[in-house]
């Protein structure tokens, strides 16, 4: 087992992966360098042999799918996840791996947002896509964390080995995040510069497919981590219909003593009745969540007794 292996996830970056493999070998000298090779055409995989790198192919084209392989076939103390496209530096892979072997911590950002992202950063909706993603993450978890879609980021044994990975594309990101934060996790950060695409190098990020694909992620994990919440917001929204509804019907009533309008009145006690159904069932969902919880803090438990190591979770 490596103490780190430095895990970069690549499709089509010959333009840039040799640079990549070069800086994270001099700042790591000691750690094992491995490349994802998810169905490059242009001579990515030959490339980073080149540069020294060990590389792992998966068929199944998706950051998340290359990612759950290299995860299931690496195995290290410390896993630093970056990008193939030398847009992050290497000279802050020592202090990412250092928060995570020396400092206890499961995951340690790469924070872009906090130094120079906005100020580099040639595509203005990624600004906008990247505030709303930080902003609706931190409101779900009621957390603080300044980066969410970063692909920089230092992750322990103990994350990487528990972490069900479920995403296939770019929204892995989110998914993991969102996974540290609700399970307590140790998370910490670590402002590093940003810098964009080399020239010939292209990016194989598009806008608001991906962006898209995050927001939903998002709003799902919401769902899945917070139904009471989700589902309560919900409950409010059609409950204010409701009465929006019934409120002329019932002003008539008292007034005049009828009600001429008995479709409106019917139609409000419907949504009225589905806003009760959807609480109780965010109600359901909770009690099944927190259940969840319980065995996967119990599956952490196990993990730790079974590699003889302290439970660093907050």
């Amino acid at each position: 087992m490596n103490r780190i292996a430095v895990i970069i996830p690549c499709y089509n970056e010959a333009a840039t992966i040799s640079r990549v493999v070069t800086d994270f070998h001099e700042a790591l000298p000691e750690a094992q360098i491995v490349v994802g090779d998810n169905n490059s055409r242009d001579g990515t995989a030959d490339a980073a042999r080149q540069a020294g790198a060990r590389v792992i192919a998966e068929p199944r084209q998706g950051k998340g799918n290359m990612l759950r392989t290299l995860f299931n076939t690496v195995d290290a103390d410390c896993y630093l996840m970056v990008d193939g496209d030398a847009t992050y530096p290497a000279a802050n892979a020592r202090d990412l791996c250092d928060k995570v072997l020396s400092g206890g911590c499961d995951m340690a950002i790469g924070d872009r947002l906090s130094s120079t992202y906005f100020t580099v950063n040639r595509r203005p909706f990624h600004n906008t896509g990247n505030r709303l993603m930080r902003s609706l993450i931190n409101w779900m978890c009621g957390s603080n964390v300044q980066d969410i879609l970063t692909g920089y980021r230092a992750l322990s044994r103990r994350f990487v080995k528990n972490f069900p990975l479920r995403s296939q594309g770019f929204e892995v990101e989110t998914e993991m995040t969102v996974h540290a934060l609700e399970h307590s996790f140790k998370v910490d950060s670590v402002a590093v510069e940003y810098r964009d695409r080399p020239s010939g190098s292209e990016s194989k990020l598009s806008t608001f497919t991906d962006g898209y694909r995050a927001l939903k992620t998002a709003l799902a994990l919401f769902g899945e981590h917070r139904p009471l919440r989700l589902f309560s917001i919900i409950a409010a929204v059609l409950l204010v219909l409701s009465l929006v509804l019934v409120t002329p019907v019932l002003i008539e009533y008292f007034r005049t003593g009828l009600v001429p309008r008995f479709p409106t009145l019917i139609v409000s006690g419907f949504i009225a009745l589905l806003a009760m159904l959807m609480w109780v069932s965010g109600l359901i969902l909770e009690v099944i969540t927190r259940n969840q919880w319980k065995q996967y803090e119990h599956q952490l438990m196990h993990y730790d007794m079974d590699n003889h190591q302290p439970d660093i979770s907050n």
